[in-house]
Formats: C-alpha cells, sequence, structure tokens
C-alpha cells in the first residue's frame, strides 16, 4: 500500500467530510435534526476516521482513482453507513422509524459521495505523479 496515497487523500477526504458535515448538519437542517451543539473534536475525529476508511479501501483494496468512480463507491458506501447509524439510532431511541431516518441515509449518501470523489481525485493524483 502506498502509505503517502493512504495519508493525504485520507486527511483530505476527513477535512471534505468534515465541511460537508458542517454544511448539511451545521446549516441546512441545523433545526432539523435537533438544533444541539455537538462537540466539535469528536466529529473531527469521526470525519477523519470516515476519510480515512474509504482512503484504505481505495487506495490497498481498490485502486479507485477517478473522481467519478470515488463518487460512485462512496455514495454506496456512505449510504450503506447512513443506514447502520440510523438502524442504531432508531434502536437506542423510541424503536420507531421516522422520517428523519430517510433524510440521513440521503445525506450520508450525498456526504460519503463527495468524499469518495476527493479521496480517488487525491489517490489517483498522486499515482499519477509518482509514475
Amino acid at each position: 500500500m502506498n502509505v503517502k496515497n493512504f495519508l493525504l487523500a485520507g486527511l483530505a477526504g476527513g477535512i471534505t467530510d468534515f465541511l460537508l458535515g458542517w454544511l448539511f448538519y451545521g446549516i441546512l437542517f441545523h433545526d432539523y435534526f435537533g438544533g444541539s451543539e455537538p462537540n466539535l473534536t469528536y466529529i473531527f475525529a469521526g470525519c477523519m476516521s470516515f476519510g480515512f476508511l474509504l482512503s484504505y479501501v481505495y487506495v490497498r483494496w481498490a485502486n479507485i482513482t477517478t473522481l467519478m468512480a470515488g463518487a460512485r463507491a462512496g455514495a454506496g458506501i456512505g449510504a450503506i453507513m447512513g443506514l447502520m447509524e440510523n438502524f442504531f439510532r432508531v434502536a437506542m431511541d423510541n424503536g420507531a422509524l421516522d422520517q428523519q431516518f430517510g433524510v440521513d441515509v440521503v445525506i450520508c449518501l450525498v456526504i460519503g459521495a463527495g468524499v469518495g470523489a476527493v479521496v480517488a481525485a487525491v489517490n489517483g493524483g498522486l499515482s499519477k505523479s509518482a509514475t
């Protein structure tokens, strides 16, 4: 595995996740999801984790290096993770599916596509410069 690609693409992906999350959850849907103020340190750590997860998959296993392939893979992974997170949320809250469930899964899909595109673009750019 190319460690430089993994680290730089993961960092770029994590920052993208943080910024897109701020846009969707902090601005566009702030009141819809409750409007409480989260601990940004943990939010940033979670965003970096997602960026490095996609980077690991793209660099180590899938060799995803184009913007569109990265966006498609990221959308799929984001949607699956959104489903997982929301099933856990429903299980811990009230046990009933609500409208927030579907909205959040779509947001996770969109954010996943953005993060995936950035991770793939950085990985592709670094791969081209290495040859």
